[in-house]
């Protein structure tokens, strides 16, 4: 048995083994989001060591979660991707974002939000993704310097990293929108003090904070 493993004939137990290790989870909330060159890897995850990176691709390539490739045209640079066994970890990862998201009021001195962690959040937030099949609105959401998108149409919500094109309401805000997916901090008032500013239709928000929900847990120590 190596130091990797826990001697027990267990799912849990397995998976760890995995994915327990120091970044392997947000690696592969990266990759969820779409592929990518290690390079757009290193920018996305601030403070990772290059050698840890390189070390945690090839365990998941060798447990079968991640591929890589070269893609075609000019720009010959390994792209890297889940793999089939991989994506089935979604809901997974989605479930452990919930959680974590349930004790974050404020962050902490020093954190900084991604283009994968906020497409993360809004995708968690959207629980099922389902909605009335009567709506259709764009949004493109701004956190600081990230931008995201999401889309109501046809019944379903899909979120993804950049502008949205032509959207019906764009969305500024700071990180106190935390309150607003929490359900605290109604949209109205998230407008009226500054939490939000918006470019379009107010109640296109409306729609978005009844819509996206992710409570905090009433459960979290103080301080924590």
């Amino acid at each position: 048995m190596t130091n990797q493993e826990y001697g027990q004939f267990c799912g849990l137990a397995r998976a760890a083994e995995i994915v327990g290790q120091r970044w392997t989870l947000l690696i592969l909330r990266d990759l969820s989001v779409g592929p990518r060159r290690y390079s757009d890897l290193v920018g996305g995850l601030p403070g990772i060591p290059t050698n840890t990176l390189a070390s945690r691709l090839k365990e998941l390539e060798e447990a079968g979660l991640v591929m890589r490739a070269a893609p075609a045209g000019g720009d010959r640079s390994v792209v890297y991707g889940l793999t089939p066994r991989g994506e089935e970890l979604g809901p997974a990862l989605d479930a452990l974002s919930r959680w974590g998201a349930g004790g974050m009021r404020t962050p902490r001195e020093g954190e900084i939000v991604t283009t994968a962690s906020i497409v993360s959040a809004l995708k968690v937030a959207a629980g099922d993704g389902v909605v009335p099949k009567s709506w259709n609105t764009t949004y493109t959401v701004q956190v600081g310097e990230i931008v995201a998108h999401l889309v109501m149409r046809a019944g379903v919500i899909t979120v993804g990293p950049g502008a949205a094109e032509n959207p019906d309401l764009i969305i500024v805000a700071g990180p106190q929108i935390r309150d607003v997916l929490a359900g605290e901090l109604d949209a109205q008032t998230a407008v009226s003090t500054g939490v939000v500013r918006l470019e379009g239709d107010p109640a296109l928000f409306e729609r978005f904070a009844d819509t996206l929900r992710v409570p905090y847990s009433p459960h979290v120590p103080a301080g924590a």
